[in-house]
């Protein structure tokens, strides 16, 4: 890149962070230090601004940089994302939304452990939260590692790695000073921006073709060397029956993992009643779905003006696909409108990443100090407040994602976000409906469920060719690989659902009808509810 497209690029991404910093600073000089604040924001957004921030919170690097790159690299094999991702939005709001901001306070803990033995659930629930957030935390410090490099010229691996570190240590100033209020702002700012864009690219993509989709399809499907086979299925997940079985494996977990992401669950409490939680997802949807339309487009505009080649030279998991199609679109390299456009999507895409990544870090602080030090502490020791262990958990979280981060800087981010939604739907989402709809269900079953679905699904990607075994593998020089799939969905979810109902098969304790009773209610009528 040209020092021009450095130059911009990296002024814009200044303003956007002193933005943000300032957000944050004001937010935190006004806020009250309650816990019920720092986790949800005191309960006091509209379903509209909850709406944004959700979307917001939702559409993250992976949604920007990894899916255009895979589409742009795989064609209609790489829209799975795109309708995995929108589709799943349908079970949030049909089974969960609602139910989950009735029953709980802060945590998806919070909603099972209201009719079970609290210690063992908040611990499991706890350790899976933490988990699938560290994951998905992973994929976006790989965004901005590709989007830092390709700016400063694809070259330079410390440029990467000092990107990640950036990133990880303003989400942790983000969360540690301003708690829920500062992120969902910083989420609402980031929507309106990354919609501003990519309406643009969109835009600029079908005018560049007249606004024919077929002749953009065509020109798409010739400049990728497959010819009509771009536009069919099995380009990624065709080759044999592995790949097929894993284009399944995918699927499933994109379309159920959503409704067990713990940032997403989380931004149900900010709201103060369970129709508002409806309406902020029916807002997000709105949203989210024109956002993926978009993606498509995006896409198949990259592989039909950048190429497949081009796109691959610069980065082989494809996560640059946008920005060098906005080079495209501006006139190209060495254009003032190629620079402007790069350096506005640059930023962009780098804004996404910090809004994602402060919801997520304060996603899982908040399990980590609600549910896993809340059930741990020594009822007689010295106690810290819970929000003061937040703080201190979002600091070694972000030192994990940025240690993983570094890891996994050659995968692709969407990729990366599949294996995050495969262990959210295994270990949370059986949980939270056997909690939500199943009367017998018991403790012994809510801490089997939680950890037959986590355990699995993290073994089965450490066996996976993910891990090892193949040229795009983390470890390439070593082959331990023993699961053929690389999204292990498939196993892993019916694992956790089976263990949640064996669990409760195999349980000495009666079921608390109760208990359940009272959960029941409060959880369709609101009666109750924090």
């Amino acid at each position: 890149m040209t020092g021009d497209h450095q130059t911009l690029a990296l002024l814009l991404f200044s303003v956007f962070v002193a933005v943000t910093l300032g957000i944050t600073t004001w937010v935190g000089r006004n806020r009250r230090g309650s816990a019920e604040e720092f986790y949800a924001g005191g309960r006091l957004f509209s379903p509209l601004e909850n709406g944004f921030a959700i979307a917001g919170d939702y559409m993250s690097a992976a949604s920007f940089l990894g899916i255009s790159g895979l589409i742009a690299l795989f064609g209609y094999d790489g829209m799975l994302y795109s309708v995995g991702f929108l589709v799943a939005w349908l079970v949030v709001l049909l089974l969960v939304a609602e139910l989950v901001r009735n029953c709980g306070r802060f945590t998806l803990a919070d909603v099972v452990a209201a009719r079970m033995a609290e210690r063992p659930v908040r611990i499991a629930a706890g350790a899976s939260s933490v988990t699938v957030s560290v994951l998905y935390l992973v994929a976006q410090m790989v965004g901005a590692g590709s989007l830092v490099a390709l700016l400063l010229g694809g070259t330079s691996d410390a440029a990467r790695a000092w990107t990640v570190i950036g990133v990880g240590a303003l989400m942790v100033v983000y969360v540690s000073l301003g708690g829920m209020r500062a992120t969902t702002w910083i989420q609402i700012v980031k929507a309106v921006l990354l919609m501003a864009g990519t309406i643009t690219l969109t835009v600029l993509v079908l005018v560049r073709f007249h606004f024919d989709i077929d002749q953009l399809l065509s020109t798409a499907a010739e400049r990728s060397g497959h010819g009509r086979d771009f536009l069919a299925p099995g380009l990624r997940y065709g080759g044999d029956w592995t790949s097929r079985v894993d284009f399944v494996s995918l699927g499933l977990a994109l379309v159920l993992g959503t409704a067990g992401l713990p940032h997403i669950l989380s931004r149900f409490y900010t709201v103060p009643t369970a129709r508002a939680a409806r309406r902020s997802v029916v807002w997000s949807i709105g949203l989210i779905g024109g956002f993926y339309l978009m993606t498509i487009v995006l896409g198949f505009g990259a592989a039909a003006l950048v190429g497949p080649g081009a796109v691959r030279a610069s980065n082989a998991a494809g996560n640059t696909a946008v920005p060098l199609l906005a080079l495209d679109l501006g006139g190209g390299a060495g254009s003032t409108g190629g620079t402007v456009l790069f350096a506005v999507v640059a930023a962009v895409a780098f804004a996404t990443i910090l809004a994602v990544v402060a919801g997520i870090t304060l996603a899982s602080s908040a399990s980590v100090a609600h549910d896993l030090y809340a059930s741990l502490r020594r009822p007689h020791g010295k106690q810290r407040s819970e929000v003061a262990v937040a703080r201190l958990a979002a600091a070694g979280i972000g030192v994990a994602a940025i240690g993983l981060g570094l890891l996994a800087r050659d995968l692709n981010v969407a990729f990366l976000v599949g294996l995050a939604f495969a262990v959210a739907a295994s270990a949370n989402l059986p949980v939270l409906l056997y909690s939500l709809f199943w009367r017998r269900f018991t403790t012994r079953g809510a801490v089997w469920s939680v950890y037959g679905g986590l355990v699995p699904a993290v073994l089965l990607v450490v066996v996976s060719p993910v891990v090892s075994g193949s040229p795009a593998s983390l470890f390439p020089g070593v082959d331990f690989q023993l699961f053929p799939l690389e999204n292990p969905g498939l196993v892993s979810i019916p694992l956790g659902f089976l263990a949640g109902w064996l669990g409760t098969a195999t349980s000495p304790e009666p079921p608390d009808e109760a208990r359940h009773a009272e959960t029941e209610v409060r959880a369709l009528t609101g009666a109750g509810a924090v």
